[in-house]
């Protein structure tokens, strides 16, 4: 009886120990439902934001035939989809990250329950983690990382399986895998699967093999430990685990396995930036105006934000050819390593320095601007700006407690400062010529008066010879170049290095479809990781580039004949002729000085660029308003001023010579008209912009104008054709040369049917010239380029340009006679000679006026 008693009373015991843990086992699962609801009202992402995650990707630069020629980014993130994943990552992937990813909702209770058994009961430290793939994508867009305790541990891990729950519901599998990849960071710059695959590989992700796949899956574990770039030996040992289970789980065979895991990593690391690729000055310039667009009030998000170029993932498509573009940068490198060796011996026969050598040159840039400007070269050096924080950034920061005065970069207040202080007058003598205001003024002499200005000027002392001293010494470096590589290894000391990269010749270089305005080319320089400043849109004077508009707009308003012959005279235009408003007379040169006293006919006088017969075009017009009025038909904006009220396109009669400074963009797209039947086509290359989604935010529409009739066109042309002296070329070409004053610039305008090049060479500096015309002139400079160009485009039948295009030519009688034996027949008396000279005796130099060609 009482054996039977005691064991009721197990019973009894066992029973209530049971109920007890049902109990807890009830209160842990009614505390894990509190908790989950709990955390459904915190922090935790909204509906919105779940369907649609924030995630920083590169918007995308985008070539006329599709092709990827340059990203924007903070991240350089490319988005994928699924069908367009390699399946070698997405086998990679589910083997090694989550093998039940296709069985599971969200949470592998299973893997949770392996990890319950054996890592907490059993103490195994392989028993592999329990976080699904949908999980770590949680992680990465919802959650961070932290580490304080275990509590806040576990109330992120519940977090995650609530986030990864409710992705489940909102994307397939396929689309949280490449959701998943795109979005992780593989370090050294590779933010997502697309870049690593580049980065790493310098291979396009879908091309990757199997090993490939297994070394870039392997680095989710952890980038940091498994960096390829530092861990090899770490990483191969990861890639083996990988690709042991894709054999484990027969997505590779044992004897895949065994070769595989035995190469070596082959990486073939591609380190990127903005920079890279094709067109980099295009890319440049064209970020500052979708930046400009996207600030626009008709283009913004749904909630009503701007757009991010870097950011934002958008597509930003062009009209850029990148096979054209590639031809022309290959073609400028050949061009302008030839240009540049001739200026290298040009300056070595002399032994000069640009800065301090002199000429008889009325144009000439003073010594003294010359050197100051070589001072602020210095003085924006990264060297320069290091020894200043050293020296200045102490007792600057005292002086601006007592005084709140900016003090610049290039040390512009520092220097006037201690100049007046010793000669008692350089502050008065910027005020007197209204280069500093008498506020200004009135800080500088309180700085003089502060009690560090001792020490400002001893500290600014012991500056200038640590500056001597770190500019005179050689040092290792790398400079501009050009071989393979556009940089070679010397030894230089700084000084000289920035003399010698400013003598480097720059170029701009624009080929534009005259009959769309689609920018096919666009080179703004020799070499941008060196060069950052654009050309195309830099003004620069065009020199007889010019003349073409004037001959247009007199043979359009009076119907010259090219035939029209002109004495090469001195020509003057005097106070009181026609519309000039001119206070003396102006009798300009021809570029040589000379004067042949020959006849000339138009086509003639364009062809050798004669400044007499441009002279006389513009008296018979008797106004610059005509010619004004017809480039700004032509698509430059002749109602535009600078600053201080002057107008780009002067009302003065020296623009028949070129003496105004116009960008090549300007340029190239004024000739457009004459290439394209008198029709003036507006330069565009943004064909649109999409936001990630396709959806379209901004489209270009073309522009255009008539500018010239048909008939006067067509005669223009034919003068251009004759003009242009290109030679062994398919193509009907026709084009302007221009070389301005002591050759500071030369320029090719280069028209064919289907494509207009404009091509400016020159130096950053108008003393960076060359010293003769013997080279300076716009015929060597420039025009080889546009030759070279259209012969490589000629060769290549993959290229979208047709050199059996020829320009149009009006039907029937132009009305103008193109026949100079016709047009002399009718215009000559019977026996009077053709060939007429004139002696230029009695003509002195001081009557000459500027010089342009």
């Amino acid at each position: 009886m009482k054996q039977q008693t005691g064991r009721n009373d197990k019973e009894a015991i066992y029973r209530q120990i049971a109920k007890w843990m049902w109990l807890a086992a009830g209160a842990v699962l009614l505390g894990i439902c509190l908790v989950f609801i709990g955390l459904s009202f915190t922090d935790l992402p909204s509906v919105q934001q779940l369907e649609n995650p924030k995630s920083e990707e590169a918007s995308l630069v985008i070539g006329s035939n599709g092709e990827v020629i340059g990203r924007y980014y903070t991240e350089n993130r490319v988005p994928v989809t699924f069908d367009q994943l390699s399946p070698n990552l997405v086998n990679a992937l589910i083997a090694t990250e989550d093998e039940r990813f296709y069985d599971h909702s969200g949470i592998d209770f299973e893997a949770l329950g392996r990890i319950a058994v054996k890592t907490v009961l059993l103490g195994q430290r392989s028993s592999g983690g329990g976080s699904t793939i949908t999980q770590q994508l949680a992680k990465l867009l919802f959650t961070e990382q932290v580490s304080r305790n275990i509590w806040e541990r576990g109330l992120q891990k519940l977090k995650e399986w609530i986030i990864a729950v409710r992705l489940e519901k909102r994307y397939t599998k396929e689309e949280i895998i490449a959701m998943y990849l795109n979005k992780f960071n593989f370090i050294n710059g590779a933010y997502g699967i697309k870049a690593a695959s580049e980065i790493y590989f310098d291979k396009e992700q879908d091309e990757l093999s199997v090993d490939e796949a297994a070394m870039l899956i392997g680095m989710l574990k952890n980038p940091s430990l498994f960096d390829p770039l530092r861990r090899a030996d770490t990483v191969l040992h990861r890639r083996m685990v990988v690709l042991k289970q894709m054999e484990k789980n027969e997505l590779i065979t044992a004897e895949a396995y065994d070769t595989l895991r035995q190469r070596p990593l082959n990486l073939r690391y591609t380190r990127q930036s903005h920079v890279d690729g094709i067109a980099p000055y295009f890319r440049m310039e064209l970020a500052k105006d979708v930046k400009r667009l996207l600030a626009s009030e008709n283009i913004r998000k749904a909630d009503g934000s701007n757009y991010d170029i870097y950011r934002d993932g958008l597509r930003i498509y062009t009209t850029i050819d990148p096979e054209m573009q590639r031809i022309a940068e290959t073609v400028m490198k050949k061009h302008m390593s030839q240009v540049q060796g001739r200026f290298w011996e040009t300056w070595g026969v002399v032994n000069k320095d640009p800065w301090e050598y002199t000429t008889s040159s009325e144009h000439e840039v003073p010594v003294s601007i010359r050197k100051a400007g070589l001072q602020d070269l210095l003085r924006q050096s990264d060297r320069y700006q290091s020894l200043r924080a050293q020296y200045l950034d102490g007792v600057l920061a005292n002086i601006n407690e007592d005084v709140e005065l900016v003090f610049h970069a290039d040390d512009r207040e520092v220097e006037r400062i201690i100049a007046d202080e010793e000669d008692g007058t350089t502050i008065a003598g910027l005020v007197e010529r209204n280069l500093i205001s008498t506020a200004l003024a009135a800080q500088y002499r309180k700085v003089k008066r502060s009690p560090h200005f001792p020490k400002l000027k001893k500290q600014w002392a012991a500056l200038q010879k640590a500056v001597d001293k770190a500019f005179s010494t050689e040092v290792d470096m790398k400079v501009f170049a050009y071989n393979d590589r556009m940089e070679t290894d010397t030894v230089m000391t700084p000084l000289d290095s920035i003399k010698y990269h400013r003598m480097i010749l720059q170029t701009g270089i624009l080929a534009v479809d005259p009959v769309t305005g689609q920018v096919k080319v666009w080179v703004g320089g020799v070499g941008f990781k060196y060069f950052k400043y654009d050309h195309n849109r830099t003004s620069r004077q065009v020199g007889s580039t010019f003349k073409p508009f004037v001959y247009a707009t007199a043979i359009a308003q009076q119907g010259f004949s090219p035939c029209y012959q002109v004495y090469d005279l001195p020509q003057t235009i005097t106070p009181g002729d026609g519309n000039f408003n001119l206070l003396k007379e102006w009798t300009p040169r021809n570029s040589d000085g000379k004067y042949s006293g020959q006849l000339f006919t138009l086509k003639e006088g364009l062809k050798q660029s004669k400044n007499t017969v441009s002279v006389h075009l513009m008296k018979q017009l008797g106004d610059t308003e005509p010619v004004r009025g017809l480039v700004n038909q032509m698509g430059i904006d002749s109602s535009a001023r600078y600053p201080n009220g002057r107008y780009r396109v002067p009302r003065q009669p020296s623009i028949c010579l070129g003496a105004t400074d116009l960008t090549n963009m300007e340029m190239t797209g004024a000739y457009t008209t004459f290439a394209n039947n008198g029709i003036f086509n507006k330069p565009y290359f943004i064909e649109r912009i999409e936001d990630k989604d396709g959806k379209k935010l901004y489209e270009g529409i073309p522009e255009e104008n008539v500018a010239i009739n048909p008939n006067a066109n067509h005669v223009m042309v034919e003068m251009l054709k004759y003009s242009a002296g290109v030679y062994n070329v398919k193509s009907e070409v026709g084009g302007k040369t221009g070389t301005t004053n002591d050759y500071v610039d030369g320029w090719f305008m280069g028209i064919t049917p289907s494509l207009v090049v404009g091509t400016w060479v020159g130096g950053e500096d108008r003393w960076i010239r060359f010293r003769s015309i013997q080279y300076g002139q716009g015929s060597k400079m420039a025009k080889p380029f546009f030759k070279m160009f259209l012969q490589e485009l000629e060769k290549r039948d993959s290229i979208d340009y047709d050199p059996t295009a020829r320009f149009y030519r009006p039907s029937g009688d132009i009305g103008i006679e193109m026949d100079c034996s016709e047009y002399l027949r009718n215009q000559l008396p019977e026996d009077e000679e053709e060939n007429e000279e004139f002696e230029n005796e009695g003509f002195s130099e001081d009557l000459f006026g500027e010089d342009f060609r």
